[in-house]
């Protein structure tokens, strides 16, 4: 590429370039240098065994290769020797032999079947290796890393596929060497190996981003502007202040460096713009292992559009499983404080999944470089919401305290304690009897925790922090996407699921974007499946609410045995004794119906057959979320909005079947049996899924090291587990998923929903989420690091459908907390008879509980009992409604109290729904996505990237020119 001096030149005068990066440089007082500081991607700050292991597979020799690895920095992958070693002791079984001799290979041979004895003498053999070999990361000649494990078994009929497919990743550029399992006669390993060549080649497809030049702040120069001695007086303060406990030491974790410098896609053809200070360690092992994921989607094993890619061979029982492995064991016998991490797994395990570091800040940065950006993304969302949590939590708290130091001095509980003459209407009318209203004087209490002055406040508090939360996780999301380099990043062009294409393979059209013939779906048949989908979506829904009709017929069956109980305590508590358990009862039905809905949903998904993976997993995710929330808040929207509203009065009561009353609302508010609904399904849900999110994968694995050292499987007995090597170890651990990330987000996001929808009726919701989320964080990350097979590291920019429902949640929530003030609790009556008809009434502002005295009784009506032809002693007795006394001129008529309860209640509904919202709206658009600064830096960092590219570019060529003994001089040839 050749250009004329003078056009350069003009060029950059034009765009206003410096002629030179060391002219940039100087400008920002930063080191002068025509090239800046090599990215090692290897770091030198590494512990003390993880920098050793980083850098395998090397070769046992103590000499290293420098020829070739000088050769690596100027030249470009075309011109490196190729790795064409022969793969010796490769292992087959005689089945194959016979077909696979046909196809003969020079990188893989093979060898007739190893008789028994020969087998257990390699196993024997295994002990004596090196620690690097033994440990199942690098082929038998102890240079090439495993990249990937194929697993199949010797029994499976699938051999001319597999072989097909094995040649032709062969042909690839990939190594493989064979291994059977120790613990599994019938069990065999593949393991892969992307050379060099095919590393270079298909990142330049992929176009994976490498580092190719150390990051040069610009923001270094704003130091100078604030002044040296401010800046250096702020460091002195700081060195004051106490250490933060929450940071994890910087000396325990290793310095990654690609994350301070700039990247350009990776191209074969300019390898010299690019810092290769080690082939081997160049490329990462999550970057290796998408690499070969990469070629396994896109290989054939039979002829035909359809026929490739390791999903199909999968789904056909091909091969049993397929993942990268672990890096080798997260456990050690020597402290890591001392003697360092073995490998970054091991890193991982002591450093964050470990539960006595419970209160730690996560190492993100680790986390992406392991399992990848969209595994990393959701720990870091976790955590963000974790972390938005304490403030939530503290303010539900000091909302509940505040309930619990005025509960005795509140007026309305001391006036249901005191009315010991008060005689309440029975509950039902055959076996029941009238009852006191200071029975229920600890029920009123306790409803005051819930139910008090704070509960309006803190409604708003948590719509603003449910705004809040999300518009600064967009800001945190920015800045991970900015220092995982994923800005520029865009999905590439998903491949179509197999599913899609063996329904659609007949009806073909143009891919607008690739240009080429595919599958295709036609609306008539998409619209035909959505229909049946959205049909099996309603019906579920209304088993739900089936579900919840049941739980309803259940409590007015409870109230009217326990309210006639023979045992006084019962029969005096008798709200506490239903409520509860129809709780309990309801919580059964949930988690049933719970495994239900996820095997419908996974068939009106597939049903609908989407056409990429992606979408498949939104429109799962989608039907998980509306079947789980329905499922979860059915019920609590009918304690919330039904319960107690249609009951009718004493003498008409509305009756279910013409035979049991509906309930009624205790005469201090249903707000209490909110709040039990909400505290026993939180408490016990998030029980049960820690239960079953760590609890089974340990029963699963402790079953399968039990089988092991019995030798189920017809393999050895082996009873040390660290004799394995470690695809075998990782074969015998748990999958993750088949959803994916689904299950994780799903509970979170339900969470989120108990968090904020009624969160009046609950303050102490946020406080049960965050201590939740502080175990969910190791629960997680204990179960990634040792449960779990290492998952294929995936990249992602956000957390996908997720956001969106969680801004959908917000806006509900709103809603919810306006109509639980204004309809559940009391809020609005007491407010409306201090200052309309309490004895403050004409005196100005006072103290709000003397403004009510006399609201319990203003809040009870009268019935004459004789009416119902009752033998009772007591002939008037009270109930909870606001209509006329049976001597007034229209008996049980509503007051006039009522419409203006009712009219207050509308207004508020809409004050507050008006107010939040346009707080809401107004904080959205004060906080930016992006921080001004990050799009300052990403702006420089661009213009910096391009004038070093033409920086290196100029090198390279004057280098080119001088090795060929030309003029040149510092001008663009």
């Amino acid at each position: 590429m050749v250009h004329h001096s003078g056009s350069i030149q003009s060029f950059k005068q034009q765009k206003g370039m410096h002629t030179s990066i060391s002219e940039i440089l100087k400008e920002k007082s930063l080191k002068p240098s025509r090239r800046s500081l090599p990215c090692l991607v290897q770091s030198q700050t590494h512990p003390i065994n993880l920098n050793h292991f980083l850098s395998v597979p090397l070769s046992p020799d103590p000499k290293p290769d420098i020829e070739d690895l000088s050769q690596s920095i100027s030249t470009s992958c075309s011109l490196l020797p190729p790795q064409t070693e022969d793969v010796k002791d490769s292992y087959v079984e005689e089945t194959e032999v016979s077909t696979c001799e046909t196809r003969p290979d020079p990188t893989f041979r093979l060898q007739k079947h190893v008789s028994r004895a020969k087998l257990g003498t390699r196993a024997d053999s295994l002990q004596g290796k090196k620690q690097s070999n033994a440990s199942g990361l690098l082929f038998r000649d102890g240079k090439k890393r495993i990249d990937y494990i194929l697993v199949y078994k010797k029994s499976s009929p699938q051999v001319e596929k597999r072989c097909t497919f094995e040649k032709n990743l062969r042909a690839e550029g990939l190594m493989l060497e064979k291994e059977p399992s120790l613990t599994n006669n019938d069990i065999m390993f593949v393991k892969v190996h992307a050379t060099w060549d095919t590393l270079c080649k298909y990142a330049e497809q992929m176009n994976i981003r490498m580092p190719f030049r150390k990051k040069c702040y610009f923001t270094d120069w704003k130091s100078k502007t604030l002044g040296s001695r401010f800046h250096l007086r702020c460091q002195q303060i700081k060195s004051w202040l106490p250490r933060n406990p929450m940071k994890l030491d910087k000396e325990a974790l290793p310095d990654l460096e690609e994350t301070d410098c700039y990247t350009a896609p990776f191209s074969r053809a300019r390898m010299h713009h690019f810092t290769i200070n080690n082939r081997e360690t160049f490329f990462s092992n999550s970057t290796r292992s998408r690499i070969v994921h990469h070629v396994l989607q896109r290989t054939k094993y039979e002829d035909g559009k359809s026929k490739m890619g390791i999903n199909r061979l999968l789904g056909n029982n091909t091969y049993e499983a397929a993942f990268p492995p672990h890096e080798g064991g997260y456990k050690s016998r020597h402290p890591i404080k001392t003697h360092g991490a073995q490998n970054h797994r091991h890193l991982l395990y002591e450093r964050w999944a470990r539960w006595g570091i419970w209160y730690k800040y996560q190492p993100l940065d680790l986390i992406r470089r392991y399992f990848g950006e969209k595994i990393g993304l959701y720990f870091a969302w976790l955590g963000w919401y974790t972390g938005m949590l304490i403030p939530a939590a503290f303010v539900g708290v000091f909302v509940f305290l505040y309930g619990l130091f005025t509960m005795d001095s509140s007026q309305v509980s001391k006036e249901i304690c005191e009315a010991n003459t008060t005689i309440m209407c029975p509950m039902c009318e055959e076996t029941c009897k009238p009852w006191t209203l200071s029975d229920s004087c600890v029920f009123a209490k306790v409803t005051r925790l819930f139910d008090n002055g704070g509960t309006v406040f803190f409604a708003i508090f948590m719509a603003i922090w449910a705004t809040v939360f999300l518009e600064f996780w967009k800001r945190r999301r920015a800045e991970l996407t900015y220092d995982w380099d994923l800005i520029d990043w865009e999905e590439e062009e998903e491949e179509l699921r197999p599913q899609f294409e063996a329904k659609y393979s007949r009806v073909e059209r143009v891919n607008p974007i690739s240009g080429k013939p595919e599958p295709f779906q036609p609306f008539s048949d998409k619209l035909s499946r959505l229909m049946v989908s959205v049909s099996g979506i309603f019906f579920m829904i209304s088993l739900v609410l089936t579900a919840v009709f049941a739980v309803v017929v259940f409590r007015l069956i409870a109230m009217e045995k326990f309210a006639s109980f023979n045992w006084d305590f019962v029969q005096k508590n008798w709200q506490f004794a239903t409520s509860g358990t129809g709780v309990c009862i309801n919580f059964m039905i949930i988690m049933s119906l719970n495994v239900v809905y996820e095997k419908v949903a996974y068939l009106l998904t597939n049903l609908e057959h989407p056409r990429t993976e992606s979408e498949w997993e939104n429109s799962f995710a989608l039907k998980m979320f509306l079947f789980q929330f329905v499922n979860l808040n059915s019920s609590t929207f009918y304690i919330a909005f039904f319960l107690g509203r249609f009951a009718g009065r004493p003498g008409s009561y509305n009756k279910l079947f013409n035979r049991w009353r509906l309930e009624e609302c205790h005469p201090s508010g249903c707000l209490i049996d909110l709040c039990l609904q909400m505290g026993v399904i939180m408490f016990f849900k998030q029980i049960w899924n820690n239960f079953m999110e760590l609890g089974y994968p340990l029963l699963q694995n402790w079953w399968s090291r039990r089988k092991m050292k019995k030798g189920g499987g017809g393999g050895q007995n082996v009873e040390n587990k660290t004799q394995l090597p470690q695809w075998d170890k990782d074969w015998n651990l748990q999958p993750m998923n088949a959803h994916g990330l689904v299950d994780e987000y799903l509970e979170m996001v339900l969470q989120f929903g108990f968090t904020t929808i009624f969160v009046a009726a609950f303050p102490l919701a946020p406080l049960l989420a965050l201590l939740n989320n502080i175990i969910e964080i190791r629960l997680d990350a204990y179960k990634f690091v040792t449960q779990w097979r290492r998952p294929m590291p995936a990249r992602a920019t956000d957390i996908g459908i997720w956001h969106g429902i969680l801004e959908g949640i917000g806006v509900l929530a709103v809603i919810t907390n306006a109509f639980v003030i204004a309809i559940t609790s009391d809020y609005i009556p007491r407010f409306v008879y201090a200052f309309k008809y309490g004895p403050c009434v004409d005196k100005g502002p006072h103290h709000t509980d003397e403004c009510l005295r006399g609201y319990m009784n203003s809040s009870l009506s009268v019935f004459d009992m004789w009416e119902l032809k009752n033998s009772s002693q007591f002939r008037y007795c009270r109930y909870r409604d606001y209509r006329a006394p049976p001597w007034s001129t229209a008996p049980y008529e509503f007051t006039l109290q009522f419409w203006h309860v009712l009219a207050a209640r509308l207004a508020f509904i809409i004050v507050f729904e008006h107010l939040v919202f346009g707080i809401k709206s107004f904080i959205a658009y004060l906080i930016p996505d992006m921080p001004k600064d990050l799009c300052d830096r990403m702006r420089r960092e661009k213009y910096l990237m391009q004038e070093m590219m033409y920086e290196a570019e100029l090198e390279h060529l004057q280098k080119e020119r001088k090795k060929n003994g030309r003029r040149y001089h510092h001008e663009w040839p």
